[in-house]
């Protein structure tokens, strides 16, 4: 199940204020103050730290079975997408990224795919990350500046990922979201992602 998306971007702040504005829940910061990574997470608000000079590594933020990530970057660039997946699930999907030749970085929480669309998978079998089975991510149309990420997906996954909808581009990126129960019926985030409700497309 497609769940997840992070970004890099110099407007960590505007992001949340604009996620927790469309009804996400902000779970966790975690941010590099004098030298050593700590924890800001909510209760705390913006106010408590923005003069500290907090450089924010992680921000989380969740609704029903979305899960979207981002960090401080010096421009926007999209990292990665996430899909939820059972232990058996991951290990053909590890499988099969072996196959093509793609770079699989295995962790604790966490298996990343490095792909040659310059952009990363990450697997994910830990259901601690989503609130519910509620409000998912119905598509995503990507910018990627080489062809064949969806026949590769279909290789990757051993079926076809029908929430991924690819265009060519100058860009890697993900140009649009379409989300079950997103509270507008369009709106834009900070990083030029453009987040439809479904049904208003």
């Amino acid at each position: 199940m497609l769940f997840h998306y992070h970004f890099w971007t110099p407007y960590v702040e505007e992001t949340e204020k604009f996620y927790e504005d469309h009804g996400f829940r902000i779970v966790q910061r975690v941010g590099k103050y004098q030298g050593e990574f700590q924890n800001f997470n909510p209760p705390l608000k913006w106010e408590d730290f923005r003069d500290k000079k907090v450089m924010i590594r992680i921000i989380e933020a969740r609704k029903g079975s979305i899960n979207i990530t981002f960090g401080y970057g010096t421009k926007v660039k999209f990292d990665h997408i996430g899909f939820l997946v059972s232990e058996k699930e991951q290990e053909t999907i590890c499988d099969n990224a072996g196959r093509l030749d793609w770079k699989v970085d295995r962790g604790e929480r966490r298996t990343f795919i490095s792909t040659p669309y310059d952009f990363r998978i990450e697997l994910q079998t830990h259901k601690d990350l989503v609130d519910s089975m509620d409000d998912k991510i119905e598509e995503l149309r990507m910018e990627t500046k080489k062809e064949g990420l969806e026949d590769d997906f279909f290789k990757l996954f051993g079926q076809p990922v029908k929430q991924i909808h690819t265009v060519n581009g100058n860009n890697v990126t993900i140009r649009e979201a379409v989300m079950e129960k997103f509270p507008a019926n369009s709106a834009v985030d900070p990083n030029g992602v453009r987040i439809l409700s479904k049904g208003a497309q």
